[in-house]
Order: C-alpha cells, then sequence, then structure tokens
C-alpha cells in the first residue's frame, strides 16, 4: 500500500500524510467492488448529503474532542472554546484567533489562501504530469470557457488540497477588485492523491465555485474552490464586486476534504522555490495560509 508523503516547510523534513478515512478511500478508488459503489453512491451526492447532516446534528458535538485528540489539532490557536461549538460542523470551520495566521506583509508577496498540502507549477503548459505522469490540466474543462483559459495558457498553477484536520476557511492570496463567483455543477469525488493518481479529471468532474480577483499588477487571477466527498458547498464571507486585501476571507467549507486552486496569468508571478522544488520532486508542500505562496514579478 503506497503511503502518502508531504515537504513540512515549517520543519523541513518529509511527513506520512495521517489520512482521514483511509480504509474508505482506498476502498472506493482502488477495489473494483468500491469503485462501483463509487459510481452508484458517492458521485450521485447522496452520500455527502447524509454525512453532511450527520455533521451538523446535535449529536455530532460528540465527535469534537476525540477529533481533536487524535489529530492532534492545536486548541490554543482557536476563536472558541472547543466545548462552545453546538456541532462538529461548527468546530470544522470554527474562526481562529487573529494572531494565528499572520498575512505576510511583504508588498510583492503572494499568500497561501488556506492551509494545506499544496502543489505548484511556474508555467502550467509545460506540466507532464499531476500526482502521476502523464496527467495535465485542462483549463478548458476546468473553468468551462475556452475564452478564459486562454487568459491562463502558460500562467502559473497552485494547488491548494485541504485536509479534514486543516484549518478550513479559504483567504484571497492579493490584493485586488473581488468581481464575483460562479457555481459550476458536477460530482463530489474526493480530492485525496488516492483518487487523484487514478484520475486527475475529478478537478474539473466535481462541482466548483471560480471566482475572480482583478489585480493592477497581477491582472487576472482565477480562484475555484472544488468541493469534494462530504462537501456539497461552500459558504462565502466576502461580497461581489468589492475590494479585498491581500488574505481577507473568502469563505469556508463544511465537513470533508477540499481544495483551492489559484490560477495567474503567464509572467506574472515567480512561485516560491521550495514550492517548485517539492512538486518537482512529486511531493506537497505543506503551509498555512498567509505564508508566502510567491511574489509578484513586478516588484521583483
Amino acid at each position: 500500500m503506497e503511503e502518502i508523503h508531504y515537504l513540512n516547510r515549517a520543519t523541513g523534513k518529509v511527513e506520512k500524510e495521517d489520512i482521514y478515512g483511509e480504509s474508505w478511500l482506498r476502498f472506493t478508488y482502488e477495489k473494483p467492488l468500491g469503485k462501483f459503489f463509487l459510481w452508484l453512491l458517492v458521485k450521485r451526492k447522496m452520500f455527502s448529503a447524509w454525512y453532511g447532516y450527520r455533521a451538523s446534528s446535535a449529536s455530532s458535538k460528540a465527535r469534537i474532542q476525540p477529533f481533536i485528540e487524535k489529530f492532534k489539532v492545536n486548541k490554543k490557536e482557536f476563536l472558541d472554546f472547543p466545548e462552545d461549538y453546538k456541532t462538529f460542523n461548527q468546530f470544522f470551520y470554527r474562526k481562529l484567533k487573529p494572531d494565528a495566521r499572520p498575512i505576510d506583509d511583504r508588498k510583492n508577496s503572494i499568500v497561501f489562501p488556506a492551509d494545506g498540502r499544496h502543489l505548484g507549477f511556474q508555467d502550467i503548459s509545460k506540466v507532464d504530469g499531476i500526482y502521476v505522469k502523464g496527467q495535465t490540466f485542462n483549463l478548458n474543462s476546468f473553468l468551462q470557457s475556452s475564452q478564459l483559459a486562454k487568459v491562463f495558457q502558460g500562467g502559473s498553477l497552485v494547488i491548494s488540497r485541504l485536509c479534514p484536520v486543516d484549518y478550513h476557511r479559504f483567504h484571497f492570496p492579493a490584493t485586488g477588485e473581488y468581481k464575483n463567483t460562479r457555481l459550476i455543477n458536477g460530482s463530489l469525488h474526493s480530492v485525496s492523491p488516492i483518487a487523484l493518481k487514478q484520475n486527475i479529471s475529478f478537478f474539473w468532474q466535481n462541482k466548483r465555485y471560480l471566482s475572480i480577483l482583478a489585480s493592477k499588477s497581477l491582472g487576472q487571477v482565477a480562484q475555484v474552490a472544488v468541493g469534494a466527498t462530504c462537501v456539497g458547498s461552500a459558504t462565502f464571507t466576502s461580497h461581489d464586486y468589492k475590494d479585498v486585501n491581500k488574505g481577507d476571507e473568502w469563505g469556508y467549507f463544511s465537513f470533508g476534504g477540499s481544495c483551492i486552486i489559484t490560477l495567474f496569468e503567464r509572467d506574472k508571478v515567480s512561485l516560491s522555490q521550495d514550492l517548485l522544488d517539492a512538486s518537482q520532486n512529486g511531493l506537497e508542500l505543506y503551509a498555512k495560509m498567509g505564508e508566502i505562496m510567491g511574489t509578484d514579478k513586478k516588484f521583483v
């Protein structure tokens, strides 16, 4: 059984991922019977709706403390006390204390929009494999717009994968005008590497929310919140057509694994070297929201 590893930016070490629901994921995406069950139930959203209902029930509160203990979630960062959350979902999309996620304050920096395990590619047109060799990113299918795909052709791509143990609010990577968010409906496959190594097209099969951030120096920045198994929807806390600052909150996911995908126009950003090196070696880089993801080339 192949383990999943990532590079932890804070420690500089390669670490093994403790996968929430690993047995279930491996069954549904690696076994013939599991794949049939996936087609029958999971991708048709029934499972996610049922699981979401459970996570929002009063009885789900009993799962909070065991989850914190098992996955060593840092309670000192919470804005509220664990006992104040009335459901598991309330705990899951919890807010943190203002100083828990400092935003890199360099004028030329672009920051990670979420906690997670990140892959970064300086030029998406030159990528010959994401998760496994031979899998390339289909911009047309992902954005469902050939016109918008042309804008980002040859641009930079960052995939930020959130696990259930992560902080699940997501933010803007740069300053600009947040224009709008558009729903692109679809299935709800897992976005774990266990699933994505089988088929990266889950990114453009899944339900997702596309937004555009207009920046004076970066041009258009596309941010896409991708739903996944147990995540049927996202909640957006920022209003359309609004000026936002780097690190401002965009919204949050309810229970489950999910991801944020960020696209930049060609030659607008220089992604961080540790992100590029890790991705080149087939490793995700673990970093937190607000940490530097790259720099604006205008200031380089």
